[in-house]
């Protein structure tokens, strides 16, 4: 090919002024006008769509409508207190169980936490501190001549609780006492739920706080003995006299016992206000074995 001939070959870019449609270069002004180039568009997309992955889009596990579903189901089998349902519709139970077991957490199920212990079944925790919520001795209380405006808001009053395990019964023990003493003796376990709770205010701020003790749990916690409410997260052979020795008149205990013939029933203890003790039973139950000691 000659150079004349390659001078005379059409220019297919950029074009000149007087190949361009007449009234061209005014459309494409006008349409730079209107639009603004994003070359980051993509990149900003991409951004977009992982966050839409792995944000809470309002069906995740720490949506409301999850733990209202629970809620319900513990309504339909025979959890009325209007205190506890608040509770657990407000404590987010996936906050206290391992990563990998999240997606259980508000099945009507036990799961494993660690160092052979587990979180008990969402109905068998309501099933005991119902029991609680409906001790006689509030009746008493409620009767006295110093009127006690926080006996429908706090039933438990002053609670001990016996295995504090991850941490969440003491959550809900909380929303429902004036103060909570949570005793726990595996150290592990007692820092796994610290960290659990702290964990809890800072998704639900205001949450009452808990006193944890790391220690053994079969001698109770005297210093801020006696309690209105005693409830134990494991069973043995007999319930420790320090537990009865800590229970307040008017105060009720619940905890699993071996009776030595049908395993672990669920036992209720009431120190009437002479005093003395009533002993009564409420079914059969299955929880970890009750130790002494620290570990």
């Amino acid at each position: 090919m000659s150079h004349g001939q390659a001078e005379r070959k059409p220019r297919r870019f950029p074009l000149q002024l007087d190949q361009i449609p007449a009234g061209a270069s005014a459309a494409a002004a006008a349409r730079a006008s209107r639009e603004v180039l994003r070359p980051q568009a993509p990149l900003q997309q991409a951004v977009q769509d992982r966050l839409r992955q792995t944000t809470p889009q309002g069906v995740g596990l720490d949506s409301a409508p999850v733990r209202q579903r629970m809620v319900k189901r513990l309504s339909a089998e025979g959890i009325d207190h209007p205190g506890l349902l608040d509770a657990f519709a407000r404590v987010p139970r996936h906050l206290f169980v391992d990563t990998a077991l999240v997606n259980q957490a508000y099945e009507d199920t036990s799961l494993p936490i660690g160092l052979g212990q587990t979180i008990s079944k969402p109905s068998v925790v309501a099933a005991m501190i119902q029991l609680l919520c409906v001790r006689p001795g509030l009746s008493t209380q409620a009767a006295q001549a110093v009127p006690r405006p926080d006996l429908a808001a706090r039933p438990l009053g002053n609670c001990l609780e016996i295995g504090t395990g991850c941490g969440y019964q003491a959550a809900l023990l909380a929303h429902l006492s004036r103060q909570v003493v949570s005793i726990e003796r595996l150290r592990d376990l007692h820092l796994k739920a610290r960290h659990n709770l702290d964990a809890l205010r800072r998704s639900v701020p205001g949450w009452p706080d808990v006193r944890l003790v790391y220690g053994d749990g079969m001698i109770g916690h005297a210093p801020q003995a006696p309690y209105d409410t005693l409830i134990a997260a494991a069973g043995g052979s007999s319930l420790p006299q320090a537990w009865l020795d800590q229970l307040a008149p008017g105060g009720r205990l619940v905890a699993p016992t071996d009776d030595g013939r049908q395993g672990q029933v669920l036992v209720i203890v009431d120190r009437l206000p002479d005093g003395s003790l009533k002993h009564s039973r409420a079914g059969a139950v299955l929880f970890v074995p009750l130790k002494s000691g620290m570990t």
